[in-house]
């Protein structure tokens, strides 16, 4: 844990750009010491991992989902999340919904893009997206809320490929709000950049950057 990585980064924002402490794989003790210097804002990549720590930490927390969400992993998450970083499927949408209306609440969402040049990450094509939002059927989900959009670069040192992949999300964002949100003051999120890459994701519009590693320390993933 680096409080003062954290101090730093903090200060450095602009307005308008909050900080989600990732907090994935790390124990709740980690996240403790954070919640007692002033931080609420945790996202986490898998659903019953949150669940354990929602569970054990304070109830005024307020979790973000940031991994791939798993359709059979929504009930996990349901009750409580502040808001689903990933939603990167229409089927994925009327699964959160569903789930939202058993638990008697709006979710709050984003719509994760497929900007980056790897196959691995997931997210709509902007064609898919459209082709939802226009969808009468879209139209019958009451307890999801759009927020805004979601994605994330491609892994390499070029950083001007990376400006590049931010700077097309925010074209699709603003294309979307434009054309389908505008009435809508609720969509005004723009989900990108992480430890690696969070500056470059500020200066092209970011209000949401998602930092782990550079507040928690290195991982272990074979926990």
């Amino acid at each position: 844990m680096n409080i003062e990585k954290y101090d730093e980064i903090r200060a450095s924002l602009p307005a308008g750009v909050r900080l989600i402490a990732v907090s994935k794989f790390k124990p709740a003790e980690d996240i403790a010491l954070l919640y007692q210097h002033g931080h609420r804002a945790f996202g986490e990549n898998h659903a019953q991992e949150m669940k354990a720590k929602h569970e054990q930490l304070p109830k005024d927390i307020e979790w973000h989902f940031i991994g791939h969400l798993q359709t059979n992993k929504i009930k996990y998450i349901a009750p409580y999340v502040a808001l689903i970083h990933s939603i990167d499927s229409f089927s994925l949408l009327k699964e959160v919904n569903k789930y939202a209306v058993k638990n008697e609440r709006t979710i709050p969402c984003l719509l994760q893009f497929h900007i980056a040049d790897e196959e691995s990450k997931f997210g709509f094509t902007l064609e898919e997206c459209e082709g939802m939002l226009q969808s009468p059927e879209f139209q019958q989900l009451k307890n999801i809320a759009i927020h805004g959009v979601m994605g994330m670069a491609t892994f390499t040192d070029d950083q001007e490929q990376v400006r590049r992949e931010f700077h097309h999300l925010h074209q699709i964002f603003e294309e979307l709000q434009s054309r389908y949100f505008l009435q809508n003051p609720d969509f005004k999120e723009l989900s990108m950049g992480m430890t690696e890459d969070y500056p470059i994701a500020i200066s092209e519009g970011s209000t949401l950057i998602r930092i782990g590693s550079a507040i928690f320390g290195p991982r272990n993933y074979s926990l």
